[in-house]
């Protein structure tokens, strides 16, 4: 007998009829996510969240009438439960620090890989956050630096020494290479520490390790 389960389901907020069309048809062979409604504009999204409460809303931040960032924050005050993605472009940094400030969970470059953005989906279905792999090194510090604070839901874990080395290494942007011969280890020993790191913090990846890594004061910038 198979297990029932429910898809999560998703708002996607966009003033362009083509990126949501792109991302409609993108998700069609997806079981494990359902798109239940669209919208053109902040005020739109504000109106079908209240009337279909998705889990997760990823949406763009620059729309009319109602910005992704005013939305954010009405839609997080009315429904603290549903989850919201921002979708930026390169040059969105700052607006970006305001999403996450307002109560976005996480975001994703429009040009994610299909890949990425499922997987960030999930991520922040479960509550946790998400930073785009293309993370650069100054929008992190930006992150870190904001009242946005990702750390304040986790547990603090206890870290060993050598992970506390590790993860110093990481925010001063060494690779798994550079990591390996500064403290004469392999570099899938490394990885394997990296793992390790990322599931005690609940990040994905290398920006979510620096930024738990500046808030808790491990490393100082």
């Amino acid at each position: 007998m198979k297990e029932s389960y429910s898809p999560i389901r998703i708002v996607l907020a966009d003033d362009h009829e083509i990126f949501r069309d792109g991302f409609s048809v993108m998700l069609k062979k997806q079981t494990e996510i359902k798109l239940i409604g669209e919208a053109a504009d902040g005020k739109e999204l504000i109106e079908i969240t209240e009337r279909l409460m998705p889990d997760i809303i990823l949406t763009d931040i620059k729309m009319p009438k109602i910005d992704g960032i005013t939305a954010t924050g009405i839609i997080r005050d009315r429904f603290p439960g549903i989850n919201i993605i921002a979708l930026s472009m390169f040059d969105d940094d700052n607006l970006i620090i305001d999403m996450l400030e307002a109560g976005a969970k996480g975001y994703l470059l429009k040009s994610a890989h299909k890949s990425e953005i499922i997987d960030a989906i999930k991520t922040v279905y479960k509550h946790e956050t998400y930073y785009c792999k293309s993370t650069s090194a100054k929008l992190v510090h930006m992150i870190a630096q904001s009242r946005f604070d990702p750390s304040k839901e986790i547990q603090k874990p206890k870290f060993t020494q050598k992970e506390i080395e590790i993860i110093r290494l990481i925010c001063q942007e060494a690779s798994n290479k550079d990591i390996a011969a500064s403290l004469f280890l392999s570099i899938r020993t490394i990885e394997g520490y990296r793992e390790k790191i990322q599931e005690k913090i609940k990040a994905k990846n290398g920006a979510g390790i620096v930024v738990y890594a500046i808030k808790t004061g491990i490393y100082k910038i």
